[in-house]
């Protein structure tokens, strides 16, 4: 069974266990233990999402997969891009799983979730950034019907940034 919620301040602790987990299963390997580390405990902790929770722009839901945290997804309305022409665009912010949820579909049925909500609050499109390493990321959102529109760098630290590619559906 599966369920989508969205999380309480209640939820600090599964929130935060989730994206530290996460985080370090796709981005472990992309720069150096210490970087890694540094970017969780600044950016991936209680206080972190506390502040970002209660930031009412912000869209956070949980999945549950029988009952048990899999993911999570951040979206922001009304976040412009440069690359897209309209204003009233949501930005994905972020869409977690842990690895052991992979393969059932989830991140399909949350996509989708965030998707109606960008839809009935009337925006345009979706945009996001992926880092270019992330092949299986990559696939999902070419496969939701996302293109390359431009690059950024994603910092990890002040010695580190990773590349990503701009992706955006425009509806």
């Amino acid at each position: 069974m599966i369920s989508i919620t969205k999380p309480s301040l209640d939820d600090l602790p599964i929130l935060t266990e989730i994206a530290r987990k996460s985080f370090w299963e796709s981005h472990g390997h992309s720069a150096s233990a210490e970087d890694i580390k540094g970017y969780m405990d600044s950016k991936l902790t209680e206080e972190a999402f506390r502040t970002e929770l209660l930031d009412e722009r912000n869209i956070f839901h949980l999945i549950f997969h029988n009952g048990r945290p899999a993911g999570y997804s951040k979206i922001v309305l009304d976040s412009p891009l440069e690359n897209i022409a309209a204003q009233n665009v949501t930005r994905l912010d972020r869409l977690y799983f842990l690895q052991e949820f992979h393969g059932l579909g989830l991140a399909q049925q949350l996509f989708e979730h965030n998707l109606h909500i960008a839809q009935q609050a009337k925006q345009a499109g979706i945009w996001l950034c992926t880092w270019t390493e992330n092949h299986r990321a990559i696939a999902f959102y070419e496969k939701m019907g996302f293109q390359i529109i431009g690059e950024s760098n994603f910092k990890i630290s002040e010695r580190h940034s990773n590349p990503n590619h701009l992706m955006g559906l425009v509806f």
